[in-house]
């Protein structure tokens, strides 16, 4: 069974989807990035109880790393790209061509820019810790101005409040 819910953030508003044991999708529903609620998804509010606690304290500024489990669908290559991710430190960014051979495939950053931009899981996947080769923000689904707040806020240049 697929469950949903919506959560307000500084970012705007978020849809969660799960299925009860982990969560399969985290999207911004301002950008391009904007998910459908799925017919037969029921709306619940306690499979993310966990999930909605750690985003509050991450946009609080308190919570640096989640822990939660995440299942999100993708082909074996996005899968390994979307573990990179979660393996750049907070407060910290990489490039897409740093991510490419973090994945062993050096020759393939236009490839992870794609798989970085399918991310099915935002924030706490931080796709938005990815910038270009030069250090300048690159495309983001939630939005430049979105990518720059979020890093903002990791760099400890402000809290954001739920």
């Amino acid at each position: 069974m697929t469950f949903y819910t919506h959560m307000d953030s500084p970012i705007g508003e978020l849809l969660l989807v799960g299925d009860g044991h982990a969560l399969h999708g985290l999207y911004m529903q301002q950008g391009r990035t904007a998910a459908v609620i799925g017919t037969g998804w029921t709306r619940a509010e306690e499979p993310f109880a966990a999930a909605r606690a750690q985003l509050t304290e991450y946009f609080d500024g308190r919570r640096t790393e989640f822990e939660l489990p995440l299942a999100p669908a993708g082909s074996p290559f996005q899968r390994r790209v979307w573990s990179a991710l979660r393996e750049i430190p907070y407060g910290e960014t990489a490039s897409y061509g740093e991510i490419a051979r973090r994945v062993g495939v050096p020759s393939a950053p236009r490839a992870v820019g794609v798989a970085n931009g399918r991310n099915p899981i935002a924030v706490i996947v931080p796709c938005h810790r990815v910038i270009g080769a030069d250090g300048t923000l690159t495309g983001y689904g939630g939005g430049l101005e979105r990518k720059r707040l979020l890093l903002d806020l990791e760099a400890g240049l402000l809290a954001l409040r739920c």
